[in-house]
């Protein structure tokens, strides 16, 4: 398998001191191990542990370069209705947004190493860290916590655009799940169901585990994964499981712990000048690749995607969200709407900004649409969970003028509104596609090629790269359907 030659990085850690926040993660891999590297101390332990974090930040995963374009952040809107390729882009990503990716594709190879990079570092951190609980189990609880928890989201990234199916007990091909460090495995893909198993157990044991700690894992700007952010990670995957009662009684718990930024607060969220309702993000630094990297609003001469005309009409003037996420730029000797939603921490509109994760926004809409689409339908819940997050979006809201009536336009109204809050976070192909609905983009540009996708297509799941079949024969017969 070619994740076996991935080397294993230390991160090492180090405070930067900003105005907007007391610990940024400034890593970077300082020296590499091999697999067969043990730790001698808990310490070890702590400096492999920031090298996964820092690896959320490889330009295939979370970050961006000038020939990559971050798989988990910027591409599920690429490839979806939400942005419109322009003929300023140097068509580096066409074969994903045009759907026209096979086995060979670089980037879908990239994607994979990527994840499977992080999930490599985490089984690093886990690998006989227990040997050390009778030392000190408060320091082991809070890194096998993260640990675990990185492990389970990476490979819930992975079956997001991989599996067919997100069916709690599909038996759909889904993703090998790598819960060793062993250099000559030669894993099968599991089932959907096998890989669901083992990411909740993963998760619930994380939740346990940073339940009980020797200190706080968060003080100010979020960049660590707590016991909150491991139940927004709940949240998430079991709507995608269609676990809706478990889904809207972990969103609620986060709801409670960590507050929706009002419309005062929300502009400053984008500038890292607070993390009102960030639950957890991605710390980048100076001189990175950073979350969007250009690919949104682009450096002065170039806007490589640009929100669609379709989406950009349903905002209105009185939402805070038209001025936070969207400005105008001069491009090409006219001017253009583009989304400056992560256009700097300053003035330099240098896209230097944390990449948020997850927010409680995103936890609001959760519940909403798991209210809406439990056995028994609690459309008034759901209503409410809207009202409340237009509210603090749109002032003068009138909740009165605004209420959807009956289960189909309640979650229409839940769908628009995950558009409008999440644009640009990465969220738009995959809710598209657990939804089995259609990708009809009114607004398609010029240069695209396609223009549509059903929800039949073999594309809504990427093939497995052929390099990593040619590593290992296992996974030949395990090709995704139709490639």
């Amino acid at each position: 398998m070619r994740i076996k030659h991935l080397f294993i990085g230390l991160g090492l850690c180090c405070s930067v001191a900003l105005s907007s926040c007391e610990e940024v993660i400034e890593v970077e891999p300082e020296f590499q191990r091999d697999a067969d590297f043990l730790f001698n101390n808990l310490d070890d332990y702590e400096f492999a542990l920031t090298g996964a974090y820092a690896r959320f930040r490889n330009v295939a995963y979370f970050g961006s370069g000038a020939q990559t374009t971050g798989t988990w952040s910027q591409l599920p809107d690429m490839m979806s209705d939400n942005l419109v390729q322009t003929s300023e882009d140097l068509a580096n990503w066409s074969n994903q947004t045009n759907w026209v990716y096979t086995s060979d594709e670089d980037d879908v190879a990239q994607a994979w190493l990527a994840a499977y990079s992080v999930i490599t570092q985490s089984n690093i951190v886990l690998r006989n860290i227990d040997n050390f609980a009778s030392e000190n189990p408060g320091r082991v609880n809070r890194l096998k916590g993260q640990a675990l928890a990185i492990r389970a989201m990476a490979h819930f990234d992975l079956l997001r655009y991989w599996a067919v199916s997100y069916d709690r007990n599909s038996n759909e091909l889904g993703v090998p799940y790598i819960e060793s460090v062993d250099p000559e495995a030669k894993p099968a893909r599991e089932t959907v169901q096998e890989n669901y198993n083992k990411i909740f157990r993963d998760l619930e044991e994380a939740e346990t585990l940073l339940g009980d700690v020797d200190r706080a894992v968060n003080t100010s700007n979020r960049a660590f994964i707590d016991q909150i952010v491991v139940k927004a990670i709940l949240a998430r995957v079991n709507l995608y499981a269609k676990n809706y009662d478990a889904a809207e009684t972990y969103a609620t718990q986060v709801i409670d712990a960590r507050p929706l930024a009002t419309r005062a607060q929300f502009p400053g969220v984008w500038t890292d000048a607070t993390y009102a309702g960030v639950i957890w993000s991605i710390n980048f630094n100076a001189g990175e690749g950073s979350a969007s990297s250009g690919t949104f609003n682009g450096p002065s001469n170039r806007n490589r995607f640009r929100p669609s005309e379709e989406l950009l009409a349903e905002y209105n003037a009185n939402d805070i969200r038209t001025t936070a996420y969207f400005g105008t730029r001069n491009l090409s000797g006219s001017p253009r709407t583009v989304m400056t939603k992560f256009l700097s921490r300053g003035t330099a509109s240098d896209n230097l900004v944390d990449w948020k994760v997850f927010r409680t926004a995103e936890m609001y809409l959760i519940r909403a649409e798991a209210r809406a689409m439990k056995s028994t339908p609690d459309l008034l819940g759901a209503i409410a969970d809207l009202h409340t997050l237009r509210a603090a979006r749109i002032e003068g809201y009138n909740p009165l003028l605004n209420t959807p009536v009956g289960l189909q336009a309640t979650l229409d109204a839940i769908a628009l509104e995950r558009r409008k809050e999440l644009i640009g976070e990465g969220h738009r192909f995959f809710d598209l596609k657990r939804t089995t609905r259609t990708i009809e983009r009114e607004d398609c540009g010029t240069t695209a090629t396609n223009c549509s996708l059903a929800p039949t297509a073999r594309e809504w799941a990427w093939p497995i790269p052929q390099g990593e079949i040619d590593a290992n024969p296992t996974l030949e017969s395990q090709q995704t359907t139709g490639y």
